[in-house]
């Protein structure tokens, strides 16, 4: 493989990005960066935490500024945040300059994974039609990364192998 742009995965919180994102990694030896997880080392605090603690206000800013200077790097696997890809600043440049895939999955899925999980500040309280709400808000933008891939026929070596096809015709 001869491509130095980062490949980023998006989606839903519980879409396995984290997951996919560190299995790619190995396959193709790209640094895997979590954003979430360095949000959470500059901070000392949970995602949940920093949410209650701060506000998602805080959160987003802090989303923005580390997610855009890790982007400056090249040949790394990128997991963003469920909400990362809705800041026009991060998502122009994703378009930009990197190849980002969309891991989608039915709501019901998504739904089932993330309802009631202290985890996740935003689906904590929600109930089953907000969160269906907020799957097909954030599938309006989701939808102008480079791929979409449909995850739920498929198995996580399944989803690497098609993400890791479509990066080598880039």
């Amino acid at each position: 493989m001869n491509l130095n742009k980062n490949i980023v995965l998006l989606g839903m919180m519980g879409s396995g990005k984290s997951t996919i994102g560190y299995l790619l990694s190995k396959n193709i030896n790209f640094n895997f960066l979590d954003i979430d997880k360095f949000i959470e080392k500059d901070t000392n605090l949970k995602i949940y935490d920093i949410f209650q603690i701060k506000g998602e206000a805080y959160f987003r800013s802090l989303e923005e500024k580390i997610t855009l200077k890790l982007l400056k790097n090249n040949r790394n696997v990128i997991s963003l945040g469920g909400g990362s890809f809705l800041n026009k600043n991060i998502r122009q440049e994703i378009l930009k300059n990197h190849v980002s895939f969309w891991l989608n999955w039915k709501n019901s899925t998504i739904i089932k994974r993330i309802l009631k999980s202290k985890k996740r500040p935003i689906a904590f309280n929600s109930s089953k039609s907000n969160l269906t709400k907020l799957i097909k808000e954030r599938s309006n933008i989701y939808c102008q990364a480079n791929y979409k891939i449909n995850c739920e026929a498929l198995t996580k070596n399944m989803i690497v192998k098609n993400i890791i096809e479509l990066y080598e015709k880039n």
